[in-house]
């Protein structure tokens, strides 16, 4: 899978910007599954969840790994905003693995449900990171900006 990073206009790309249109991939990936399990795809819907689970885990990891201990160390701040969101990746951690269940066992009325709470978090989740999140990111690590979304952009394309 590509990041939607563009190493050509990465002096013009925010965190903010980077990681939101990461969120969007992520998705239209679980948009493509849910397609397919509406169309009674099971097979198709599986492949597109499992490119949907190894995006997101990506995205989860990016973050854990490289911004939010940048964010972390430059503000002196380990308690606040990030800790609520490594939480709550815990938590979207375990749906996923709920849902990816239900699809192995063919379970679509189970996989439904847990999709749709995954993606109720999700939606929930991706609001924090996007109004207050990454501007706080942008703002504290600015100096550091290009660099993050070099190692940020190498995560998510190893997805």
């Amino acid at each position: 899978m590509d990041a939607p990073y563009n190493a050509q206009s990465s002096l013009m790309t925010t965190i903010r910007t980077f990681m939101t249109d990461d969120h969007r991939h992520c998705d239209d990936l679980l948009a493509e599954a849910e397609q397919a399990m509406a169309k009674g795809n099971l097979e198709a819907g599986k492949a597109a969840f499992g490119h949907f689970a190894t995006a997101l885990l990506a995205h989860f990891a990016a973050e854990e790994k490289t911004l939010f201990p940048s964010f972390e160390v430059k503000t002196g701040m380990s308690m606040g905003p990030t800790r609520v969101m490594r939480l709550e990746h815990e938590q979207m951690r375990s749906l996923l693995a709920d849902a990816q269940a239900a699809l192995a066992a063919g379970d679509g009325d189970d996989y439904i449900g847990c999709a749709e709470t995954l993606l109720i978090m999700m939606q929930q989740h991706n609001l924090k990171e996007e109004n207050m999140l990454y501007p706080m990111c942008d703002e504290h690590l600015a100096a550091e900006c290009s660099e993050l979304l070099q190692h940020l952009e190498a995560e998510l394309a190893e997805a």
